[in-house]
């Protein structure tokens, strides 16, 4: 850097600035820093992060292979050696010999090369130091005035001629800090931007802009000598003019929620569907109601994806309120009446269809641009609850069948369709229907897969979607004849299903199929429109207009077709989950006087219901309190629960298990044994928050606990290795990402591109527990073999990012963690890229000035950022899909300068 004098050279201290970017200890030199490693380790190529070193086998693991920088493997089991950019390789083939090119060979001034190394020198006034690098200033010696034989004009003239003198830039710069301008009145001082004149009219001192407004940020302001860097808050990103702080988006991005995401200035946060628990902070997993109080079901409870169901033994039917059961008279109908039916027809040159739910509807939105709808309900799994000679069931046969569809581009999109002004539904007669089947339930899901590149002249990619419609149905001994008995039946049904699927996909390809709930017709997806084709976008079912935003209707209302907006149920029906169409009516509509306000949104809203603590024979008042040493937490009940273990409540009417006086009070993390009266610890797998509960809650989905004992669901955690490995782009990741992962887990990727090309990798953060003397570590190698080319290890938490290329065309990566601490682990990006820009890539990768600022360090976390870097590496002819003000506008000026001189360097051979 300048001195203040305006003429002197000072060395500049890389290392006070993030540790000049050394994953150890950063040492700094004369014009230049060199990074070290601890004992043990040893400087990868990247000149930055350091290596554990192996003590067995020859190459470049062994720490004895002689290399003074780079050690490179050579064939038949030999190495040669490289030396970093600024030095050339000794006669001996092993050691680095220091040139002008690096650091101004540690000269303060001129540097030339000799056949004995950089030689340095002064510039005039100076002298050298007695370390042959360092330079002095000598003592003034510029004017040498003698006084004998003058005279006295002679004296004043000379008197008038030194004045002259010393008021010239010549001679000391003037005696400014930094420029000096001759006037007719003498030298003129004045100083750089960022610096302020002194009273002396001579000496510049650095301004402190932060100061002032805070310089101009939006967050935080840094002084720096000369200048200022501002950066923001987490959760906000810097943009382009370096000043100002915008909140990232983080549900704009791929992967962040499974269901849904709300953003919030800094942060966001995820929420799951109905039936689903939270974990890992951004995971959804399908909540086992079963494992809380048998899920509140009399007999017996039954776990589904996203929901569950109550059953009853033979001889009993489900009561209204789906929970309890009530024994039956007589004997149990054969079958259930349909609630869905599919019709297809010939309409306008090809078949249209259409699925009317009549009943049973409950519609459910998942990931973004997706949703499920289901109709009617599915049947009870009696397998397992019926004997075979069960005289009710032994003559019914459920049929099940699943069909699924995949559209190249679009999206999914369940909003009113615009159908031709007489209507689709006239056009549909009986005897010109193909296809006419009732069916007692049905699921229609829509979801999107995986992005595929754009056709031409699109503007981006598109997604494939696909569509899933699940059916069920009965048949019973009514359909059977003389020459046509039940297995038969089943037969001739499940053929009719097959051709009524081949023309329900057939309409779905012409975007020809319709979904009809209480009396709206829906399209159930729509292509990606042309650029012509652009129109304002309607709120999807379930939502209503809030302005200019689409709001689902919330609990106790539902969406209007006809009126497009959300309606309060009507006096006599509730709704307990939000962005449905319909109400459900309350138990015992016949006594509508009995019956609460508008918008209920829960059944014990409806007027007449027993209360928690209350129960009676259908539900409906009079009520009874539980007697002592029973509790009922729900309203509508035909029973209470036992405390069980002869245990009393504290008073009648107790609505958990919490009332129960038990012996000991139990802690979270155990639950009470009503058989023993002891408190014991939660199996693995499950976790208890609260005290005094007589059960343990099943972790959510595939996931599962480290130890048992566990009091909170983060300690619920998926053990699946995670990551996408591509031909070009792709990332790994630690199991349970962004929660902690679980202990004693290995993972193992590899990372195999195709011909000619090399891999590039950005780890933007990794957090791994320092406590546990590396028991939890991460390695990438060119094989499973620890004696083989390492290129990257690490067992200790890094909150910098750091970018690096492989040592090895092909990677092997594996993650291990031991019983011990646990932490957040990684998210791992990787692009391939041409092996013909190897050495512009590792030109970059190996400069501090990368990692140094504090800006550049955010662009290598920004996962919208680095997916636009990887998308031009991998591919360089997208490039031209960025215009220049897009690329202005998403990167730093200083980043772009750096990468700007990097490449015209590298193409300087072609110019």
């Amino acid at each position: 850097m300048l001195a203040h004098d305006g003429h002197n050279c000072l060395d500049v201290d890389e290392c006070l600035e993030n540790n000049g970017g050394c994953q150890h200890t950063c040492v700094n030199v004369m014009g230049s820093y060199e990074c070290r490693c601890k004992e043990g380790f040893f400087l990868s190529d990247n000149q930055h992060t350091c290596i554990h070193r192996s003590e067995e086998g020859l190459s470049c693991m062994n720490k004895n292979h002689g290399c003074s920088h780079i050690c490179k493997e050579a064939p038949r089991g030999n190495v040669a050696c490289e030396c970093r950019p600024g030095f050339e390789l000794a006669k001996n083939q092993r050691d680095c010999v220091l040139t002008c090119n690096h650091g101004n060979g540690g000269c303060q001034h001129s540097c030339e090369d000799t056949a004995e190394g950089p030689e340095c020198s002064c510039h005039p006034q100076y002298k050298m130091h007695a370390d042959g690098r360092s330079c002095l200033e000598r003592e003034d010696a510029a004017l040498e005035v003698t006084e004998s034989n003058a005279t006295s004009v002679a004296d004043g003239d000379k008197r008038v001629k030194r004045r002259l003198l010393m008021e010239t830039c010549a001679v000391n710069n003037g005696g400014c800090d930094r420029t000096c301008k001759d006037t007719s009145t003498g030298v003129h001082c004045s100083c750089p931007i960022g610096f302020t004149l002194q009273l002396d009219g001579k000496t510049c001192k650095d301004i402190d802009e932060c100061q002032t407004r805070n310089g101009g940020c939006d967050h935080f302001c840094k002084n720096t000598v000369g200048s200022f860097d501002c950066s923001c808050k987490k959760g906000f990103k810097l943009l382009t003019d370096e000043k100002s702080c915008q909140d990232v988006d983080e549900c704009s991005l791929d992967r962040t929620c499974d269901h849904s995401c709300i953003n919030h200035p800094g942060t966001f946060a995820c929420a799951c569907n109905k039936g689903y628990t939270l974990y890992g902070f951004t995971h959804c997993g399908d909540t086992n109601e079963c494992s809380v109080n048998n899920g509140g079901c009399q007999q017996i409870c039954v776990n589904t994806v996203g929901s569950y169901e109550c059953q009853c033994h033979s001889a009993y039917k489900l009561h209204w309120n789906k929970k309890d059961c009530v024994e039956v008279k007589g004997v149990l109908p054969t079958s259930v009446s349909p609630h869905v039916s599919l019709q297809c027809g010939r309409s306008g040159g090809g078949d249209r269809c259409f699925l009317r739910c009549h009943s049973g509807i409950h519609l459910s939105s998942g990931l973004q641009e997706a949703y499920s709808v289901t109709c009617g309900s599915s049947s009870p799994l009696r397998s397992k609850q019926q004997k075979s000679n069960d005289s009710a069931f032994r003559d019914v046969a459920t049929i099940r069948t699943s069909v699924t569809f995949k559209l190249n581009e679009g999206k999914c999109s369940l909003k009113k369709a615009e159908l031709f002004p007489e209507g689709l539904r006239p056009v549909l007669s009986e005897k010109h229907s193909s296809v006419k089947e009732s069916f007692h339930y049905a699921n229609l899901t829509c979801s999107s897969g995986k992005q595929v590149p754009a056709a031409p002249g699109r503007p981006s990619t598109t997604r494939e979607m696909f569509i899933t419609v699940e059916f069920e149905l009965e048949t019973n001994q009514k359909e059977v004849t003389a020459s046509c008995d039940l297995s038969c039946v089943v037969k001739r049904t499940e053929k009719r299903l097959r051709k009524a699927a081949r023309t329900l996909r057939k309409a779905v390809h012409r975007e020809r199929f319709h979904l009809q709930l209480s009396g709206m017709d829906l399209e159930v997806a729509k292509k990606s429109p042309r650029t012509s084709e652009r129109r304002v976008e309607s709120c999807r079912v379930g939502q209503g207009h809030v302005g200019n935003q689409c709001v689902s209707c919330r609990a106790g209302t539902y969406y209007d077709g006809a009126q497009e907006r959300c309606i309060l149920c009507p006096n006599g029906t509730y709704q307990t989950e939000e962005g449905q169409v319909t109400c459900e009516p309350c138990p015992r509509p016949e006594n509508p006087g009995a019956l609460k306000t508008l918008e209920a949104w829960n059944v014990s809203e409806c007027g007449g219901l027993c209360q928690p603590g209350e129960y009676s024979a259908d539900g409906f008042a009079p009520c009874q309190l539980c007697a002592l040493g029973t509790f009922q937490p729900e309203a509508g009940r035909t029973s209470c629960f036992p405390c069980g273990g002869g245990l009393p409540t504290k008073h009648l009417g107790a609505t958990s298990f919490q009332d129960c006086e038990t012996r000991v009070q139990c802690s979270p993390g155990h639950f009470y044994n009503t058989t023993t009266h002891r408190c014991i610890r939660c199996p693995a797998g499950t976790y208890q928050p609260e005290f005094g509960k007589n059960n343990c809650v099943s972790c959510p989905g595939n996931t599962t606990t480290d130890f048992d004992g566990s009091t909170n669901i983060i300690h619920c955690k998926n053990r699946r290795c995670g990551g996408e490995l591509g031909d070009f782009t792709g990332y790994i990741e630690s199991p349970n990402y962004p929660g902690n992962y679980p202990a004693n887990t290995e993972c193992t990727w590899t990372i195999n591109p195709p011909p000619k090309r090399r891999i590039l990798i950005v780890v933007p953060e990794i957090f791994l527990p320092i406590e546990d003397d590396c028991g939890d570590y991460l390695v990438m190698r060119k094989t499973a073999s620890s004696n083989s080319v390492t290129t990257y290890e690490t067992c200790q938490t890094y909150e910098r990012p750091i970018a690096f290329t492989s040592r090895s065309k092909r990677l092997w990566i594996q993650f291990k963690s031991n019983e011990g601490n646990s932490a957040r682990g990684f998210q791992v990006p990787y692009v391939t890229y041409d092996e013909d820009y190897q050495e512009l890539i590792e030109d970059i990768v190996r400069d501090g000035r990368l990692y140094a600022s504090e800006n550049h360090q955010e662009i290598l976390k920004d996962k919208k950022l680095i997916k636009a870097l990887f998308d031009v590496l991998a591919h360089p002819q997208n490039y031209f899909k960025y215009t220049a003000q897009e690329s202005r506008e998403m990167f730093p000026r200083s980043f772009i300068r750096l990468l700007r001189s990097k490449v015209s360097r590298f193409l300087r051979p072609y110019k």
